[in-house]
């Protein structure tokens, strides 16, 4: 249901989980094991003892609205301050690699016009600041000026 905002959580520079058809039980155990807050447009979950007690902390987050929005929402509600980017696949912390280490992985247009490339230190990802990325920069920082 929000895997939209685990992507925007991401760009804002938070290790954010989100498993398809996760069970409620199992969701909340691994909450618990890694220190996560459970995000959740299901009301339901948070109805539960367990997480009504903060064991994991639950936090309703509005489905009708788009992700980028429920990222804006949290930021104001839970006072988020903005980090560095992470892997955009599975949140992981991305380093900075020397641009020759990549030239055989990086696409040569790529290569030719880049002088940044980092990797996720988690699932091995490349990623560099291309275009795509700058669009994803100016939604954050219109968010903040909001």
């Amino acid at each position: 249901m929000l895997k939209g905002l685990a992507r925007w959580l991401r760009a804002y520079g938070y290790d954010a989980s989100w498993t398809y058809g996760i069970d409620d039980q199992v969701l909340l155990e691994q909450a618990r094991r890694e220190g996560r807050i459970v995000l959740t447009a299901d009301g339901g979950i948070l109805r539960l003892r367990s997480v009504r007690r903060g064991d994991p902390p639950g936090w309703k987050v509005g489905h009708e609205k788009p992700p980028l929005q429920q990222l804006q929402d949290l930021v104001k509600e839970l006072g988020l301050a903005r980090k560095a980017i992470r892997c955009m696949g599975c949140g992981g912390e991305l380093k900075r690699v020397p641009k020759q280490s990549v030239r055989e992985e990086a696409p040569p247009r790529t290569f030719a016009w880049l002088d940044e490339f980092y990797r996720c230190l988690a699932c091995g990802q490349l990623f560099w600041p291309g275009t795509h990325y700058r669009r994803i920069q100016q939604q954050l920082k219109f968010l903040e000026l909001e």
